[in-house]
């Protein structure tokens, strides 16, 4: 018998201006990214408007968002969220250069991902940070 857990539906909002950056996001990730987690539906976004909006709106347990999107990146995105909304989703955010993971730091991320992206690096990733929120142990950034 599977866990409670294990049976709900995870949302996952995934932002690029790019739609292939956007596939890529999501076949990596994949549908399950581990056995203890419900399965993930992916929310696409290629405007930041659409971002705030879903964001506002509530019921995403995940953001990744593209930190090389255009004309704004998701580590600014990833900033603004963490300091205007309540309740703010776990957000990852995505870079294309090894040596850029260290603005994760800056945009407040709870994790990054370098591309290409590594099927099995990205759902792992996910899973930690998807697990590490429920547990409350991600620190509580409010606006």
């Amino acid at each position: 018998m599977s866990s409670p857990v294990a049976a709900e539906t995870l949302t996952v909002l995934v932002f690029s201006h790019r739609p292939e950056v956007r596939e890529a996001i999501t076949m990596a990730v994949g549908r399950r990214p581990a056995p203890d987690l419900g399965r993930v539906r992916f929310v696409e976004a290629g405007g930041i408007a659409e971002v705030i909006a879903a964001a506002d709106a509530g019921g995403i347990d995940l953001a990744i968002l593209d930190g090389e999107a255009q004309p704004t990146g998701g580590m600014g995105v990833s900033r603004q969220l963490k300091n205007e909304i309540d309740d703010c989703p776990p957000i990852i955010v995505t870079v294309r250069r090894r040596d850029d993971r260290w603005l994760a730091t800056w945009s407040q991320a709870d994790a990054v991902l370098v591309h290409p992206l590594d099927p099995l690096t990205a759902a792992e990733t996910v899973a930690d940070v998807l697990r590490r929120s429920r547990a409350g142990e991600l620190p509580a950034v409010r606006g």
